[in-house]
């Protein structure tokens, strides 16, 4: 029973960590796609 748990305790925490993964991944991306906005909007600024 408690190498069950165990077991479980063990996919779930590496779950969180592949959530933890993915979300680092999408501000990561974000944070690319801003500055991609900010670069485009120094350039019509400053024409």
């Amino acid at each position: 029973m408690t190498e069950n748990l165990n077991s479980n305790n063990l996919e779930n925490d590496a779950f969180d960590l592949n959530n933890e993964d993915s979300d680092f991944q999408d501000l990561i991306n974000r944070l690319k796609e801003i500055k991609s906005t900010i670069a485009l909007l120094e350039k019509t600024i400053f024409k």
